[in-house]
């Protein structure tokens, strides 16, 4: 595990493993309970920042008063909390940064991208005749033209002489391969730029560090492709609260970029950038929205931001981002309050003003939420903290379906009435996995990251947005998974020792219709991006999804290949196994100095240009279907077989 001082935050899950993205944070000096006198003056303290429409900030005057205000209501609560994190940590981000030595899919795309259009930053993308992948903290090209498997490059993902960080995600424009990552030595979020030419040669033109807090969620992507523009989000908790004794002081940091090297930080983000908040928020965070034409050399980034609580959820889509704000406190259900405590802003990629609407739930990932029409259709949990880090995987309560007219996201702050909830049928547990298909939102609990669920029964909800009904559809499993597939869904997860996959057909009346069953497995990966269907025609297609063995609890993925890539076709909604293509790679010393976990798996199922691949780790293998099965034509093991 790669040296950081300030790592990814835990949670109890991840505390059960020996590999984690974080530290423990430093014990903090216990506080007697405030008096109901403080806690009512730092109540009057948050309502006084706290506006009822949408309003810039006049000057970085202006931004640090209220900040200073909050960080005193949250001395008179007995906090000492400094931003979310803590700011008495060693290497908060006020902290000046050193370097130490050291479906949306397209046609074309391979990537199971929610929205058409919106290519999302995976570990696996295309470049002309070559597969680029992301692993470890490396970049690889392989040739895959004239029916070639070929290694051709392997770069670092970080530079020279400089403390590598987290290698998430990677996107391809043209010639220019974008790696997004988390640098906790720099203190912010690192944006590698890359050419690759027609042979596949990769070679780093710069990089770039965007001052922020950690991105990661267990289930979103941090990074969007929307035609040249590069689209982010990033939280940021810009202001730090170190304390002198009793005495709160605020330090306050902008968003800012520097290039490798270099030591001046440069804003992409004023404070009459940034909203007022409309909620109130004891510990506020930046909701920063930043985007990046790719068109442009040296590339200029811009951001707009809103000022809230921390927890959040976001959707992009092809004209907006969503960002949901949820309450200043987990746990409170606000359902009868008079004034809901969330808000979910709309940020337009034309530029026109951001419109807010206060709301109440919180959605549970980007799957969450759907636009359709100009209409944002959202599916709440009473209780949930958002997706960031790992809180998708714990949200409870009561569960509504939102619907928001494009008229409400005015540049005013509207508030939705009880006609634009929908209340659905509540189900218990804990990993709640959800997904618009069509005109048809569908919703079930499976097992998580934790261990796969054996249950025998389980059930999937169907919600008709057109007319309103609702179905409760029996499965033979829980539901781990929920994809696209043409016009209808499947539904994927354990029971009885087996992976099981489910179509189920959304009609008037939804219903299972095609059923197929794997002995002694479970999936590979929980991410979206490890699953993918490709449609040959309306009646049916193909599908991929990693699996291992039975045993295996969602967190493997971090610290253990899948066994293999299972491949079923798929006729009206009817599955034959075709196989797997399987790994054979035996550990390889790779001299892993950065990025060594998995944090967005290491499986793939790869369609290409009428082909058919497995990315398993290191490995890509080829398979061909030859009748009524699969069958492995060339394999290659990118680390080993390169040069």
């Amino acid at each position: 595990m790669q040296p950081t001082t300030v790592k990814r935050a835990l949670s109890a899950l991840i505390l059960l493993l020996s590999v984690t993205r974080c530290g423990t944070t430093p014990e903090r000096p216990r506080v007697e309970r405030p008096s109901a006198e403080n806690l009512e003056q730092a109540s009057r303290l948050v309502r006084e920042q706290t506006r009822e429409e949408l309003h810039r900030f006049g000057s970085e005057t202006e931004l640090r008063e209220t900040l200073e205000h909050l960080a005193e209501a949250a001395r008179l609560r007995g906090a000492r909390h400094g931003g979310f994190f803590g700011g008495d940590e060693e290497g908060s981000l006020t902290a000046e940064a050193t370097e130490s030595p050291t479906d949306g899919a397209s046609e074309d795309s391979i990537t199971n991208n929610q929205v058409a259009g919106v290519d999302e930053g995976g570990i696996v993308k295309t470049h002309g005749d070559h597969l680029v992948v992301l692993r470890r903290g490396r970049l690889f090209s392989v040739r895959i033209g004239d029916t070639s498997l070929t290694p051709v490059s392997m770069v670092d993902a970080y530079p020279r002489g400089a403390p590598g960080g987290w290698y998430d995600e990677m996107l391809v424009h043209g010639d220019t391969i974008v790696v997004i990552g988390f640098n906790y030595t720099a203190g912010g979020t690192e944006i590698g730029l890359f050419d690759i030419d027609g042979d596949g040669a990769i070679e780093r033109r710069s990089t770039q560090y965007l001052r922020s807090n950690d991105y990661y969620s267990s289930r979103n992507y941090a990074s969007r492709l929307i035609d040249d523009r590069l689209v982010f989000y990033m939280p940021y908790y810009l202001s730090q609260t170190r304390w002198e004794g009793e005495q709160p002081r605020v330090d306050v940091s902008m968003p800012s970029i520097r290039s490798q090297g270099d030591e001046a930080w440069e804003a992409v983000i004023t404070a009459s950038q940034i909203y007022r908040p409309i909620q109130e928020a004891m510990y506020p965070a930046l909701h920063t929205v930043v985007s990046c034409p790719l068109d442009r050399t040296p590339m200029r980034c811009t951001a707009q931001g809103i000022l809230g609580p921390a927890s959040r959820s976001f959707y992009v889509s092809r004209d907006a981002v969503y960002v949901w704000v949820g309450g200043d406190h987990y746990g409170d259900d606000d359902s009868n309050a008079e004034v809901p405590s969330g808000a979910v802003y709309r940020m337009p990629f034309d530029g026109s003003p951001i419109g807010a609407v206060r709301v109440t739930g919180m959605p549970t990932d980007q799957f969450s939420f759907q636009e359709q029409d100009g209409q944002l259709n959202v599916i709440v949990r009473a209780l949930g903290h958002g997706d960031w880090m790992w809180a998708p995987e714990v949200s409870d309560g009561d569960i509504a379906l939102v619907q928001l007219p494009p008229a409400l996201f005015t540049d005013g702050v509207a508030t939705a009435s009880r006609d634009a909830y929908t209340r659905l049928p509540r189900i218990e547990g804990w990993a709640f996995q959800n997904r618009f298909v069509g005109d048809h939102l569908l919703y079930g609990i499976g097992g998580g990251w934790g261990d796969a669920e054996q249950a025998s029964n389980g059930q999937v909800v169907v919600h008709d947005l057109s007319s309103g009904g609702t179905s409760i559809v029996p499965l033979p499993h829980v539901v781990d998974r929920i994809e696209v597939m043409g016009r209808d869904a499947v539904v994927v997860g354990s029971g009885g020792g087996a992976l099981h996959f489910s179509a189920v057909e959304l009609d008037e009346s939804p219903s299972v219709v095609g059923h197929y069953a794997q002995p002694g497995a479970s999936q590979g990966e929980t991410r979206s991006h490890g699953f993918f269907y490709r449609a040959e025609n309306d009646e049916g297609g193909m599908l991929g999804l990693p699996i291992r063995g039975s045993d295996g609890a969602g967190w493997h993925h971090l610290v253990e290949g899948s066994a293999g890539v299972l491949f079923l076709d798929v006729r009206n909604r009817r599955f034959e196994q075709l196989g797997v293509l399987g790994s054979r790679s035996r550990e390889v010393n790779d001299h892993c100095q950065a990025s060594c976990v998995d944090w967005y798996g290491n499986a793939r199922p790869i369609f290409y240009r009428g082909r058919v691949f497995a990315l398993l780790g290191y490995e890509l293998v080829e398979g061909t279907v030859d009748g009524s099965a699969i069958r492995e034509v060339r394999r290659t093991h990118m680390y080993r077989d390169h040069g």
